[in-house]
């Protein structure tokens, strides 16, 4: 007999999950709400395919720890120090202004226990990190000072709620009410923090040398398949280990493994090489969250939803304006920083999934802060909308000035070359056309590699060069040539698509893998494709026949360039 039930909710999963992200895209909501609705189709509580109860939760499991070494990964101490002055009182302000508003609407509205309602306004007081960084990536705002704000915001949020998943199981005793045969808090509270301190200890004194060091020797190897399961089984065991050994969540010990691998001179490469994996689970995750939603609650209970929904939509983003306005930044910032925190996501789950699991959040605070989520990550983007449409009506009035790049872009740039992506092929590319005097503009979306850029004296532009505002930020309509040195040739078909209605007189040149990537560049709009394999065959056969015994003999073959 197959056991088929693993195969059924991975299938189930992601197909849901698709389907409904993909509606959610197009729809311009975000993928998230796809994949918490692909859950509750998938759940208990609607009819059709229900998938297995206990293994949703392991797969959710592994998702968390997957999240938790990303957030790890990506920790930026510098971008948190760059705005402490607001980002550390304004988040701390914030988080219990609103965590105390859902206390007193858990409390008396609800009737939850003051265990419950804590539980209910600390998760609800936190931002999804998903949502927030792509709302301003969509803006082109992660480079601006709005922008640090915001992700300095969330860094505090999701350090707090770091804190808050470890120490939640030490109170849960004080937080239920002091069951009977539970240990005092106090004593247990001590042991919690030791075993905490232990783990830290050991991760900053052992792990800090070990891990890069066992990556390094990995990385040596040469081989990718290496490479990615080695990050994975320090994620992994890191998580798995801490746990164990120190008693301490999943979660933290996989926040620590991301933040010590951070420090590593190849920690852009493992975040690269583990993403599909890591958003593989991360959907998973939001699938197993959504098989958690009762539907009938937004029935039942349609104040209480409501009430829920207000206290993220208006008291949380409230209090951001307030306390933006408060620390003296204008007022089109303050907007921006509410809007960006008027939604709850993947650390609300976390933390209720840990309530219910320690009996001190009862099932109906579960689904209230899941519908909280659902309906506030949904209504998000149409607030942003409406602050940029406020914002044009602003700038067209009295047109203020943009921010540059650093460099910036000659304000009489013309006839420059525009290079879309800077790694080992668009780097080199950009330094020979620099010696030949031609005028580059750099796009990638990866933040080392835009410093990089800028370390050489290249005007780089941070983003998806898919998104036109990113592309408009290059001057097309004044360059001549586009050179696309990113591997993936459906992303490129779609950014030359793009700037073929920019400026249909660009020179479009790409680089493609293979023969169906060539023409597909080509359809797309390209004046030329490039093949680097066979590039790269023909200069190696160059070398060979240079030599004495072959100078001569035969021709070359014809360059592999296809205009």
């Amino acid at each position: 007999m197959h056991h088929t039930s693993l195969i059924a909710i991975l299938v189930a999963g992601f197909v849901l999950a698709f389907i409904f992200g993909a509606l959610a895209h197009r729809l311009r909501l975000s993928p998230l709400v796809g994949y918490l609705l692909a859950g509750v189709i998938a759940g208990p509580f609607t009819p059709g395919f229900v998938g297995d109860q206990t293994l949703a939760p392991q797969l959710a499991e592994i998702g968390v720890i997957l999240l938790m070494f990303g957030v790890g990964l990506h920790f930026s101490i510098r971008d948190l120090l760059s705005v402490k002055g607001i980002a550390v009182p304004g988040a701390l302000i914030e988080m219990t202004t609103t965590t105390t508003i859902g206390w007193l609407l858990a409390k008396y509205l609800l009737g939850f226990s003051d265990g419950g309602s804590f539980v209910f306004g600390l998760s609800l007081s936190v931002a999804s990190t998903v949502v927030l960084m792509r709302a301003l990536e969509e803006r082109r705002m992660l480079e601006s000072p709005t922008g640090h704000i915001a992700i300095g915001w969330l860094i505090v949020e999701d350090l707090a709620m770091v804190l808050a998943l470890v120490l939640l199981p030490a109170l849960a005793g004080a937080l239920r009410g002091n069951d009977a045969g539970d240990a005092p808090v106090w004593p247990v509270l001590f042991m919690t923090l030791l075993k905490v301190g232990g783990f830290v200890a050991f991760m900053l004194l052992i792990g800090r040398r070990v891990i890069p060091w066992v990556l390094e020797r990995v990385a040596g190897t040469g081989s990718r398949e290496l490479f990615t399961l080695c990050v994975l089984a320090i994620a992994l065991g890191v998580a798995f280990g801490s746990a164990t050994l120190f008693g301490v969540s999943f979660a933290l010990g996989a926040f620590f493994a991301g933040m010590i691998l951070n420090e590593s001179e190849f920690s852009h490469q493992a975040a690269n090489e583990t993403l599909p994996l890591r958003d593989a689970f991360a959907v998973l995750f939001f699938v197993s969250v959504g098989m958690l939603f009762d539907p009938m609650i937004l029935i039942e209970r349609p104040l209480q939803v409501l009430a829920t929904f207000a206290v993220i939509l208006l008291a949380k983003s409230t209090a951001a304006f307030a306390i933006t306005r408060m620390f003296g930044r204008p007022t089109s910032t303050a907007l921006t920083i509410g809007a960006s925190l008027a939604q709850i996501g993947e650390f609300s789950f976390i933390l209720a999934g840990l309530g219910l699991q320690l009996r001190i959040l009862p099932p109906e605070g579960q689904n209230l802060i899941l519908a909280g989520a659902l309906l506030s990550i949904t209504v998000n983007p149409f607030l942003f909308a409406w602050i940029d449409r406020r914002r044009a009506q602003e700038l067209a009035q009295a047109p203020a000035p943009t921010e540059q790049v650093a460099p910036p872009i000659p304000a009489d740039i013309e006839n420059h070359a525009i290079m879309i992506g800077y790694g080992r092929v668009g780097s080199e590319l950009a330094r020979l056309l620099s010696t030949r005097s031609v005028p580059v503009v750099v796009i990638d979306s990866e933040a080392h590699l835009v410093e990089r850029a800028r370390a050489a004296g290249f005007p780089a532009i941070r983003g998806n060069a898919v998104n036109p505002r990113v592309l408009e930020e290059a001057l097309p309509g004044r360059a001549t040539t586009v050179m696309l040195a990113i591997p993936n040739a459906l992303e490129a078909g779609e950014i030359i698509a793009t700037l073929r209605g920019l400026n249909a007189g660009l020179s479009i040149v790409a680089r493609g893998h293979s023969d169906a990537e060539v023409r597909h560049l080509l359809e797309h709009g390209a004046d030329a494709a490039v093949m680097a394999e066979r590039e790269l065959a023909h200069s190696l056969a160059e070398m060979v026949m240079a030599m004495p015994v072959y100078r001569g003999a035969r021709k070359l073959p014809p360059t592999s360039a296809v205009f």
